[in-house]
This record gives structure tokens, C-alpha cells and sequence, in this order.
């Protein structure tokens, strides 16, 4: 039963909810460390869970927005420390710890669980070096997955682009710190891969300590860089540690300056050596030409030299140089003999004598010229037919064996020659 005394005006639930809210207020920028358990992502990215001790029990929320700076989203059964500040939410009548900080508590046992991520990593072959894809010698494009804001993106385009500056350059905004962070690269990752806009993806960051980099140190990212076609480049700035992303990626560098270096060769070196190569090739072309003309040149000599129209032509010469002897001799007989015969008579069988011998030598020569001519290259030439040599060896072409498709042939015809070269062989 209410006593007069008592009486008074009753509070609504919302003047009550209010109340307690102010008198909660000043519970804030507190430090509280817990177990966590039930974590789960809303809809619009904000996380509620349950911070938890030996006896006791608050519920936790993290807006979206400091989810994003927070160094590493916290998972069930891990211990941390939490900055934060106690609300009532008078909607739903409960307490709940609003976290804007996350601190690991013990990060020796982070080290230990990194540790062991490592030892399975390599038990099933990421970090070997025969996995691992090489990179191309030149890309045609680079993709850039790092921070949209700070100095590397900076110190990358400049460096890439002084050394070869039309080089094409994709960037892929990602965040590089938060409990987002391994979402956030191994899905750039992932779309690069698709889009297939660049030959090399560089991953970058400018450092930081080792609660800063646990992003590069998630078994989400290890896999994404696993499953990359493209070759991964990591360039993660100065640390004391390498991360599992340096482990499992095609290559590692310790500065973004350095990866743009290792994916992209000089422009002006390039240029350089294929100036000195080209003069090498002429040169090289200059001589094969000069010691192919010799081989030709010789080998026209010793054709010459052995065709039987020429051998012709020297019995021929032979034959008229006998009969000029043969005159000569007959006239001294002739002479010596002229008092014991009639030098008319004697003179005139003597010339009919020769005539007969020097007419039949002639139709004898004449009969072979025309055999000779006929079987002689030239005239076997005229007839139709061509002669097929090596274009490199100068040998004979005699048999389909003796070639093979794609040799250079040249064909001597009876006015000129061809140049050919071997499509088919047929023995």
C-alpha cells in the first residue's frame, strides 16, 4: 500500500530510461578487458558482440566507422582491450559498451597464433620458391592495390613513371589498417584478377608497427595472393617482420620505390640495348651476304670450269692448233719431195687429202659440240629444266631428302634465277 507521504507524480519509461542515461554519462573513455563471443556484422557494417569475464557479461557495439580504424576485428575467444564508453539504449532498454579502440591484451599469443598460420602455410607449399610465378619483363600495365591516400601511391606513380613514362597504371583503393582491411585487399585482389587490366599487382603500405600490419598477416589475404593469376609484388615499407603477404607473394620489397624499380625496367635502357642489338643484327646480315656472294662466286667458277661446252671449246682449240701444225708439215714434205714428183699434181692430191681429213675432223667436232650441247647445263637449261641448289650450302638439290621444309633453295633457269623456299617434302 502507497503512504500520502509517498505519493508522488510517477516517472514515464522514457523519463526513467533518460535518467538512467544521464546518470551513465560520465562512464566514459573507460578501459575494459574481456573475452569476446557472438561476434556478428549488421547490414550497414556495424559489429555487436558479447565482452565477457569469469562471472560477468556486457553487450559490445562498434559503429561502422570505427570498425574501419580499428587495428584488427576482434574474434571470438580472443582477449582484448577496449576503450569505449557505457550507453543506454533507451529503445531497446539495455547497456551496452560502446567501443571506438581496440588494443590486443596479449600479443604474444597473436604472435603464436601467427606463428602457427605460418607452419601450416608452409606445410602445404605457399611459401615455395618453385610456386611462385615470375615476373614479366616488361608489363604493359601495373596494378597499384594500396591506400587511395599518403605517400606511397605517390612515391610508386613517380617512381614507375620515371623509369618508363607512358607505363600504364590501374590503382586499386584498399584499406591497408582496420578490421576491414584483409576484406577489403583480398576483394582487390580478387577483382584485378577479373578485370585483368595490368600484368603485375604491386600491394603496398608505408609500415607500421606490428598491430598496424596485421591486416598482411591474415590467412583471408594469404589466399587471395595464393589464387592470384598475376604475379603479387609487396612492398609493405620498413618492418621488423616479414608478414605471411611477403611469404606467399611472387616477390618481395622492402620500399614502394623498390617495387617500382623490380616491376618496370628503364625505358632508356631498353632503347639502348635494342639500338646495339640492331647493330649487331646488320652486321651479322652484312656478312652472311658477303660469304653467301663468294660461295657463289665460286660455285659459278667451278661450274665453268667443269662444263662440257667448255671442255668443247678447249678441244676445239687444240684441234685447229693440229691442223695449223699439220699444214706446216705437209708443206715441208712437199718441199723436200718437190724434184721426184710433179708439185702440181702432188700438191693437189696433198690439198684434197687434207681437205677430206680437215672436213671430216670438222663434221667430227661438230657431232660432239652438238651432243655436248645438248647434255651440257645450258642446253638440258634451254630445254626446260633448272638446276635446284642449297641456298646457304650451294649443294645440288638432287633428292626431296636432301631438304627439309623451310630451307631457302635457289633455282638457276636457263636466263636467270629464282629464289624459293620449301614448303612441302614429298621423298
Amino acid at each position: 500500500m502507497i503512504r500520502p507521504e509517498e505519493t508522488q507524480r510517477p516517472y514515464t519509461v522514457t523519463e526513467l530510461a533518460n535518467e538512467i542515461r544521464r546518470e551513465l554519462r560520465p562512464l566514459t573513455a573507460l578501459l575494459l578487458k574481456g573475452e569476446v563471443s557472438g561476434m556478428k556484422q549488421g547490414t550497414k557494417g556495424h559489429y555487436s558482440f558479447v565482452i565477457r569475464d569469469g562471472q560477468s557479461l556486457i553487450n559490445a557495439f562498434i559503429y561502422a566507422d570505427d570498425a574501419r580504424r580499428v587495428t584488427t576485428l576482434p574474434e571470438d575467444g580472443q582477449v582484448f582491450i577496449f576503450r569505449g564508453r557505457v550507453d543506454y539504449w533507451t529503445q531497446y532498454g539495455t547497456i551496452r559498451f560502446i567501443v571506438d579502440q581496440v588494443e590486443f591484451d596479449d600479443v604474444g599469443k597473436l604472435r603464436a597464433r601467427l606463428e602457427e598460420l605460418k607452419r601450416r602455410l608452409e606445410a602445404q607449399g605457399a611459401f615455395a620458391q618453385d610456386r611462385k610465378r615470375g615476373l614479366p619483363f616488361l608489363p604493359l600495365s601495373v596494378a597499384i592495390l594500396t591506400s587511395p591516400t599518403g605517400a606511397v601511391i605517390h612515391d610508386l606513380q613517380e617512381t614507375i613513371w620515371e623509369r618508363y613514362p607512358n607505363m600504364g597504371i590501374v590503382v586499386y583503393p584498399v584499406q591497408v589498417q582496420g578490421a576491414n582491411a584483409p576484406m577489403s585487399i583480398a576483394r582487390a585482389l580478387r577483382r584485378c584478377n577479373l578485370e585483368a587490366l595490368a600484368d603485375v599487382i604491386v600491394l603496398a603500405r608505408g609500415g607500421g608497427s606490428f598491430e598496424e600490419m596485421y591486416a598482411f598477416n591474415t590467412e583471408l589475404v594469404a589466399r587471395a595472393i595464393l589464387e592470384s593469376r598475376l604475379p603479387v609484388v609487396t612492398a609493405l615499407g620498413h618492418t621488423s617482420d616479414r608478414t605471411v603477404a611477403d611469404l606467399v607473394g611472387d616477390a618481395e620489397c622492402r620500399t614502394p620505390t623498390e617495387a617500382g624499380a623490380r616491376v618496370v625496367p628503364k625505358k632508356s635502357d631498353l632503347l639502348q640495348l635494342l639500338r646495339e642489338r640492331q647493330r649487331r643484327l646488320d652486321r651479322e646480315i652484312k656478312q652472311r651476304v658477303v660469304r653467301y656472294v663468294e660461295r657463289v662466286d665460286r660455285a659459278a667458277r667451278e661450274l665453268t670450269r667443269l662444263s662440257p661446252v667448255a671442255q668443247v671449246t678447249r678441244r676445239e682449240d687444240a684441234l685447229r692448233d693440229r691442223a695449223r701444225r699439220l699444214d706446216g708439215a705437209a708443206a715441208a714434205r712437199v718441199a723436200r719431195s718437190a724434184h721426184a714428183l710433179d708439185s702440181r699434181r702432188a700438191e693437189q692430191r696433198l690439198e684434197r687429202a687434207l681437205a677430206e681429213k680437215f672436213a671430216g675432223a670438222t663434221r667430227a667436232i661438230a657431232h660432239r659440240r652438238e651432243r655436248l650441247t645438248a647434255l651440257s647445263p645450258e642446253g638440258v637449261l634451254a630445254r626446260g629444266y633448272s638446276i635446284t641448289q642449297d641456298a646457304e650450302s650451294g649443294a645440288v638439290v638432287v633428292s626431296a631428302s636432301s631438304t627439309a621444309p623451310g630451307r631457302q633453295l635457289s633455282i638457276r633457269l636457263a636466263r636467270g634465277r629464282l629464289g624459293a623456299r620449301v614448303e612441302e617434302v614429298e621423298p
